[in-house]
Formats: structure tokens, sequence, C-alpha cells
């Protein structure tokens, strides 16, 4: 286990440069006084591993030190099957890269490796976009990801909600999600998120920009996600729901399984009562009617006079 973690230390310092003994016990989930001692190991097995104490300090490799230790173990060589997903590669345009890539890796591989990868791969698939959808058209991807890989602006039209408008942005990287590419990229005084679908004539400048240095993007996203979704989910609802009711809701979306598994106990008839964030009382009240009889909203009063409008409606118009 130690010889594993002083080998991906060593690794880790090669690949990324300077880390601090914070970053590196972050990585392999230990405390810093544990990566001190393997750094002391690494140091006494020969390997010149130059450790500077103080704010911007950490560990790095003296000299352009390299190893050649590259041996993959069964596990390792099973889980690069799922590196380098053949769907998202090639809409950004590298997909043979990818694939030879892939190629030249299984071959270095020792000991039947290469044999490990390929049962791997043929024995699971990821297909990351939602059921009844089909991909988006998306010609524009691999410049843009040219682009955020070149760090070159972007001027661009983009489509949105709010309606048309002309951008130029520097684009710091791309995201899928449940099978739509997102744009992360500064314009406009801050970072924001662009659908690539709703971009159209994007031109790529010839002036670099500088990356902002504190820019992590899975870390962006994920708090981005988060802002978004308790700005858009802002309503809640109490509701109470039968037990095909609750069944219902925990399938229809995740927040209706959280308010599910939030709820109070069941009463005599085995319904619960339960707080859920919706959307708004128009959007929340479409939601809620999908579930016919089986869950009733208890408040907001306005919630509960939308309902009772559309069913009205639905009523007349199926009479």
């Amino acid at each position: 286990m130690r010889a594993s973690r002083l080998l991906s230390i060593l690794m880790l310092l090669q690949l990324r440069g300077r880390l601090t003994a914070a970053d590196l016990a972050a990585e392999f989930e230990v405390s810093e006084r544990t990566i001190y001692r393997d750094i002391d190991a690494l140091s006494a097995a020969g390997v010149p591993v130059y450790g500077d104490r103080g704010p911007g300090g950490g560990f790095e490799l003296l000299g352009g030190y390299r190893t050649r230790l590259t041996g993959l173990s069964a596990g390792e060589a099973e889980a690069m099957a799922m590196i380098g997903l053949p769907g998202p590669a090639a809409e950004l345009g590298i997909g043979a890269a990818a694939n030879a890539a892939r190629n030249k890796l299984l071959v270095a591989l020792p000991g039947g490796g290469g044999a490990l990868a390929d049962r791997m791969a043929a024995r699971f698939h990821l297909d990351a976009v939602d059921w009844y959808r089909g991909g988006e058209a998306l010609p524009h991807l691999p410049a843009i990801a040219r682009a955020a890989l070149d760090q070159q602006a972007l001027t661009m039209r983009y489509e949105s909600w709010q309606g048309t408008r002309d951008w130029t942005v520097e684009p710091l990287g791309l995201v899928l999600k449940a099978g739509i590419w997102y744009l992360a990229a500064r314009g406009g005084g801050k970072i924001r998120a662009f659908r690539i679908a709703n971009i159209s004539a994007p031109t790529v400048g010839d002036t670099p920009f500088e990356r902002p240095a504190d820019f992590h993007l899975a870390s962006w996203w994920h708090a981005e996600q988060a802002r978004f979704e308790a700005g858009l989910f802002a309503t809640k609802a109490l509701l109470r729901a039968s037990p095909d009711g609750c069944k219902r809701l925990s399938a229809q979306s995740p927040r209706g399984a959280e308010a599910v598994a939030g709820a109070k106990a069941p009463v005599a008839d085995g319904s619960r009562e339960m707080m859920m964030m919706v959307e708004d009382s128009d959007h929340g009240a479409r939601d809620i009617l999908a579930l016919g009889a089986e869950v009733e909203v208890l408040a907001p009063e306005s919630f509960r006079r939308r309902i009772a409008v559309l069913a009205r409606s639905i009523a007349a118009l199926h009479r």
C-alpha cells in the first residue's frame, strides 16, 4: 500500500510540478505527517525531491528528474478503458487521436494488461444522453474546445431566454452535463456558463488571454450548479402524498426524492407530509398535476389556487 503511494507521489510530482504537503495529503487521504514521512522515504531511495517551506512552498523534483516506473496494475489497466470516452472525444473532434493514444498505451502494457482493458471496454458502455433525446448538433464544438485549449479569445453570438446577444469571451473550459455541453467563459466582468448548442458564428481571435490562476473548472461548475438550483427552486411547498404518490414523486425528480426522504412518518391512511422546493407556483403546479390525485398541495395558498385553475381547465377540455 505504501509502496504504491510512494510511486503515485513520484508520478504526481513529475506530472504537476510543485505540490504542497496539504495537496498530497488531500489527494491520498492521509495526514500531512504521513506525507512528510513518504517524502523522506523517497529521498532515502535516491529520488531528488526538494522541499521548500513557507508561503508558496512545497515539494518538487530537481533537475528534470523523470521516473521510468510506468507499469500498470491489472486494476489500473481495466480502469484505462474508462478514460477518454469515445462519444465525447468524437464530439470534440479528437476521436481518432484518442483511439490512437489508447491503442499505444494498450500495446505498452505488460502481462496481458491490454487484454484486461479490452475486456473492460467490451462490458461497460456510457451513454450520457437522457432517454427520448437525441444528441445535439454541435458543429462549433471542436473550434470552441480548441480556443479553450489554446487560451484564445472567442467572439460569438449567443441565444438565451433573454434574447440574442453578441459576446467576446475568454473560454476557460468545457463541461458535459447530462449529454449537454456547456462553455465556461469569462465575459462581461464575470465567469458564465454558455450552452454550446446556443452558440452561433464563433470566431477565434489571434491574441491569447491570461487564464485566472485561481480558476478550477470542476470546483467552479459545482458551485455554479448549486447557485443556479438554489435560485431556480426558491419556493417551498408543503405536500401530502399517498404511498403511491411518494413513489411517483421520488421517480419524478431528485427534488421529489429528497422531499420524500425527509417526509414525516405516515399517518393512518399511509399518507405522509413533506416539504419540497419548486421553481414557482406555475411550474410547480404543472409538475404536481402529473401525479394526479396522489399528491395534494397544502401550502402556499397561491400554489393550491394555481393547481385548481389548471385542473378546472383540464376538466373543461376533457368534458
